[in-house]
């Protein structure tokens, strides 16, 4: 298997800790960890698998700008950068209570721009089993990646990535 980069922010946080249950399930060497706050275009350029890992936090999400978060730096890489060689995964941290109408907005967000730059995205996922109001990420039926609410529903995570990943494992 070629090695997989996870770009994932912020540093520390619900995300940081998601990116290391998917990194186990694919097995820890065959992904290299990279948060997005420390990363570059030549990270970018040296894999041919990527997976990007973000939350959605409020007025930053809704305005469609990163400005306030460690993907301040490497959005403007990731708006320019041409995907057309690259397959891609996305997962999304978010709270579907407090947030309904907005449920991992910023995953979706990410995925247009993925898709407007020729990427590739794989791992969409079925809402089924999800309550949420309204997303960003939803097209044609289907999440454009993986939902995660680690405030609400934590103990759906290991699974949800578990089955995540095999079907990455298939699709990349």
């Amino acid at each position: 298997m070629d090695k997989i980069a996870l770009f994932f922010g912020p540093l520390n946080g619900s995300v940081h800790h998601a990116a290391k249950i998917v990194a186990q399930e694919f097995g820890e060497e065959n992904i290299d960890l990279i948060p997005v706050n420390q990363a570059s275009i030549n990270d970018l350029n040296k894999y041919g698998k990527i997976i990007f890992g973000i939350s959605t936090v409020g007025k930053d999400t809704w305005d469609q700008e990163f400005t306030n978060t460690d993907w301040a730096e490497f959005f403007p890489i990731v708006r320019d950068f041409d995907f057309s060689s690259k397959k891609v995964a996305l997962f999304g941290l978010g709270d579907h209570i407090t947030y309904a109408y907005h449920f991992v907005d910023s995953m979706g967000l990410l995925a247009k721009i993925i898709l407007k730059n020729k990427g590739t995205l794989m791992g969409k996922t079925s809402p089924e089993g999800y309550n949420f109001q309204d997303s960003e990420a939803l097209k044609d039926g289907l999440f454009l990646g993986l939902p995660l609410d680690e405030d609400y529903e934590k103990d759906l995570t290991p699974e949800r990535v578990k089955a995540w990943v095999a079907q990455l494992k298939n699709e990349f």
